[in-house]
């Protein structure tokens, strides 16, 4: 069973920056696409970023380029979303997510399998 646990949210002010960690169970994260998502209320859940079972390929919401960064460390089961120059609009639950299957389309969140409990993230003006 895997289970993924997120943590490092918050209250920003804008301009600010965030680091999220999610950390994953299991021998296996190191063979799954992981993504990020978000979901601010009244809204549906949008991708934010991915990053390629290896870390060689990394996909990004056109929103959160050049401000977002996502990483992993494999030999540590964690992913990580580094967010810098964060806007009032980034405001949102922020979940983690596995794809196990290794889907082509790693924006869709139906083609994640397993999620985390999510964060908040806050960004003041």
């Amino acid at each position: 069973q895997v289970r993924l646990v997120e943590s490092g949210g918050g209250l920003v002010q804008a301009g600010g920056s965030l680091r999220l960690s999610c950390a994953a169970s299991g021998r296996t994260f190191r063979t799954y696409t992981m993504g990020w998502f978000r979901q601010a209320p009244g809204k549906e859940r949008e991708f934010v970023i991915a990053i390629s079972w290896t870390g060689g390929a990394t996909y990004y919401a056109d929103s959160v380029k050049g401000r977002f960064t996502i990483s992993r460390d494999n030999a540590k089961n964690t992913v990580y979303l580094q967010m810098d120059s964060l806007k009032p609009e980034d405001t949102a639950a922020y979940y983690c997510a596995a794809d196990r299957i290794g889907y082509q389309d790693h924006r869709q969140t139906y083609n994640y399998d397993v999620w985390g409990q999510g964060t908040q993230v806050t960004v003041s003006s």
